[in-house]
């Protein structure tokens, strides 16, 4: 590739970031995009904006950097978790380790490499991209030392800055632990594999063996019920039926007309029911009346079950000891957080696991396998020469200006790439939910690793190697021969490298800035389905895709840094501006759910070291390449050092991740004796972990007639969820929204909702809501019809939540 194609295709993304960020910073001010933009802190701080026209709100501006640049590292904690700094340290390692790596690449190798052969220059806009790769050095240089010298440094100071951020994490996490507020998943245990007695129920066998085993710690448990789809589905559908039935001998006034509504859409007119007369009413009581037995859920019970004990303590012996002689009976593990909890796999046999596990591994690999030919196609398109053998009819097109051609090769592959990889996350967290996890952060973290391997598999190693397939079959014939091979391909493959940070760095940090599937989804919702604000619908970070996306140009940084220096200030670009992108997000638009407690930093560190190792092994060959047995010599203890590092890293660090200490536990127990506040942590326990907080049985009483709308003084379209008058409906699980009052700062007059609508909701929330009727419906009233619906969307609110 030409210099004059890679200038061509960072003047495209260059183009797009700038136009991307003003279209952000004008309409992140708009008043009907602040629930896409400011997701998080509407939904946790219940702040609202003033609707009013002001001229600065359609100016773009730089005010959001300063912003996010502003919060410190504890503020970030506490908004985002400690995952969120994680994912910051993660950014914060990078810009420093590629800093200086930059600063000792471009200045001290890059002239090495243009400067390595005798040869005639030309201006450098024509100049090819392997005169700036060490493939321009001649073999035997007296030069190759300074290589190898900054390969030590770079190794260095990086295993120096891991080991910091590592310790600094691990400290985080502990205080974590000592939070204000008790997690109550520190007191709990999830149990599975509990054998099935004829004559006793799961939760008797549950309470007998925790009673007879650990009886001085053993508070009480809580067993699990089956919740698969059809499980679902069936429990909703029969506790819809018991509810309904009550409204059968409620008569309808059939003097009444329907109302049309217009569709916001088309304009078409629609009748919002249809009455029916009163004879086809089939009396209730010619019929038999539901079982209530048959909707007992004794028969629906799992082998699994939440277990409570008294201290911290007791509930980290009992996860981590083996109960019983038959490890797959009795298996104890911690138990997640009550947010975090995915109940749709709770109920999964146990022994059923493995056989999942390796299903979607195999899976997996075939999806990686498959993976290949688009990634070899899209590698032909940056090689002409291949791409005129392979393609014929594209002559054509090849043949065209000069501009053309520089289209093709350095902006296009990268592109039909990044389409590709969409479907990569979607897929991988569908492998990851077959494979059975109990909790959401789980499946997030076994997705994560799943795209983490797709990725350097398919990005860095198939592009690698694909050109050398096409001329050779045999490049992992030879295993002793593969860093001799990679040390080869990967100078010629900088540029490839180059354009996809380009594209899928600087193009896909605008396009997560700007939100566009999020600006879409509240378009249509808000002025095509003319539907209310949904606040429960806001998106949790994708750790699944973004970590992976920032380690893999990790990796391609440190296995380019030495070998084609270029690709380092594309690197730095993309650091600098994810630092600001990402913290401004976690801060204002997603909403942290679940928090894993910094287990994503293990997955962080292994990747680093991976990454440090293989660019050593590589430079390892380029350098046998060069034939400089000194500078080969010198490696080998690096590697060395390197693995001895994360040995180190792996006994003193690690373990901290995988448990809690003791000492600590113990100390947090007495604690909570000695101030009282045990017996109350106890009794929040056993409304801890609800499995169907939608359910709950709505009392119902006599229906009594409710006057029309003049006698009631009007009629509302909104739910009312407050305390009734004998005979309504007092039931929970109201969706209605809560207004507070504004923050200052961000929400500070530049946009948003009317001011007196907060004041209005204010006085809705502080008086008593009487209840509401139809003007067509005599004796019916909407409240109660309302918490009919709302049992039959029980299923729908599961699935969302699963979805998160």
């Amino acid at each position: 590739m030409k210099i004059s194609a890679l200038l061509t295709s960072a003047g495209i993304n260059i183009g797009l970031c700038v136009l991307f960020l003003s279209l952000y910073s004008v309409l992140r001010k708009q008043p009907a995009n602040v629930r896409v933009y400011f997701g998080r802190r509407i939904s946790e701080e219940h702040s609202r904006l003033r609707e009013a026209f002001i001229l600065e709100r359609f100016v773009p501006s730089t005010g959001w950097i300063v912003k996010a640049l502003r919060y410190t590292e504890e503020e970030l904690l506490a908004a985002a978790g400690l995952d969120a700094v994680a994912f910051n340290r993660m950014l914060v390692f990078s810009i420093r380790i590629f800093s200086l790596a930059a600063l000792l690449c471009v200045f001290g190798i890059l002239p090495l490499h243009y400067y390595g052969k005798n040869i005639l220059h030309s201006r450098i806009p024509s100049e090819d991209l392997d005169i700036f790769t060490i493939g321009n050095v001649e073999v035997r240089s007296r030069w190759l030392w300074v290589h190898c010298l900054v390969l030590y440094i770079i190794s260095g100071v990086a295993c120096i800055l891991l080991y910091l951020e590592y310790r600094h994490i691990a400290r985080l996490r502990l205080l974590h632990l000592k939070r204000a507020t008790p997690n109550p998943g520190q007191f709990t245990v999830l149990v599975r594999g509990i054998p099935k007695i004829t004559k006793e129920s799961c939760s008797s066998a549950v309470d007998d063996f925790f009673t007879k085993y650990h009886g001085s710690s053993y508070l009480f448990h809580q067993v699990v019920y089956k919740v698969g789809k059809v499980q679902k589905i069936m429990t909703g559908a029969k506790k819809a039926c018991r509810k309904l039935k009550h409204f059968t001998d409620t008569t309808v006034d059939q003097s009444c007309k329907a109302i049309t509504y217009r569709c916001c859409l088309c304009g078409a007119s629609s009748n919002s029911f249809h009455l029916l007369p009163t004879d086809e009413v089939v009396p209730s009581r010619g019929k038999a009346d539901l079982d209530d037995s048959s909707l007992n859920m004794d028969n629906e019970e799992c082998a699994a079950a939440f277990v409570f004990f008294k201290t911290r303590y007791g509930a980290l012996v009992a996860s981590d000891v083996l109960q019983t002689s038959n490890p797959t009976k009795w298996v104890t593990d911690p138990a997640p957080e009550p947010n975090d909890v995915y109940w749709s796999n709770i109920w999964l046999p146990y022994k059923q696991l493995w056989i999942r596990r390796i299903a979607t591994l195999l899976g997996s690999i075939v999806f990686m396998l498959l993976f290949l030919a688009p990634v070899t196609f899209i590698n032909g398109l940056s090689q002409l020469d291949q791409l005129q053998k392979r393609l014929p009819f594209l002559n054509g097109i090849l043949k065209q200006p000069h501009h053309m051609v520089q289209l093709i090769t350095g902006y296009l592959p990268s592109v039909i790439l990044q389409i590709f990889l969409y479907s990569v996350a979607p897929i991988m967290m569908l492998f990851s939910t077959l494979e059975g996890p109990v909790s959401h952060s789980e499946r997030k973290r076994s997705a994560c690793c799943k795209v983490l391997y797709f990725l350097i598999w398919n990005v860095f190693f198939v592009n690698v190697v694909s050109g050398t397939v096409l001329k050779q079959l045999d490049f992992f014939s030879s295993p002793k021969d593969i860093p001799v091979q990679l040390a080869k391909v990967i100078p010629g493959q900088a540029s490839f490298f180059i354009t996809y940070v380009l594209t899928s760095g600087w193009a896909s940090l605008s396009s997560e800035l700007m939100q566009l599937f999020g600006l879409i989804y509240n378009f249509i919702r808000k002025y095509v389905l003319r539907m209310k604000e949904d606040t429960e619908f806001v998106p949790s970070f994708p750790y699944h895709t973004e970590v992976p996306k920032v380690l893999l140009f990790g990796l391609l940084g440190f296995t380019c840094s030495v070998l084609a220096p270029l690709i380092l200030p594309f690197l730095l670009v993309y650091f600098f501006l994810g630092y600001v992108v990402y913290r401004n997000q976690l801060l204002n638009v997603y909403r942290t759910r679940y928090d894993t407690g910094g287990l994503y930093w293990p997955i962080i560190h292994n990747t680093v070291i991976f990454s440090l190792v293989l660019t050593q092994i590589i430079c390892l060959g380029v350098f046998g390449l060069k034939v400089s047995p000194v500078a080969a010599g010198f490696t080998i203890p690096l590697i060395i050092f390197t693995l001895l590092f994360n040995q180190y890293c792996r006994t003193r660090l690690l373990p901290l991740f995988s448990t809690f200490p003791a000492q600590n536990l113990i100390d947090m127990d007495r604690e909570d004796e000695l101030s009282g506040r045990m017996e109350h942590i106890h009794q929040r326990l056993h409304t801890a972990y609800c499995q169907f907080p939608d359910s709950e049985d709505i009392q119902l009483e006599e229906i009594r007639t409710v006057g029309n709308d003049e006698d009631v003084g009007g009629c509302s379209s909104g739910g009312s969820n407050g305390k009734g008058s004998p005979g309504e409906f007092n039931g929970k699980g109201s969706s209605d929204e809560s207004n507070g009052k504004g923050s200052p700062g961000e929400f500070n007059g530049k946009g948003g909702s009317d001011e007196s609508n907060g004041k209005e909701t204010l006085q809705e929330q502080q008086q008593p809501r009487r209840d509401l009727s139809h003007p067509t419906l005599k004796g019916l009233p909407v409240s109660r019809l309302q918490n009919a619906v709302r049992c039959v969307t029980f299923l729908i609110r599961l699935q969302k939540r699963g979805l998160s």
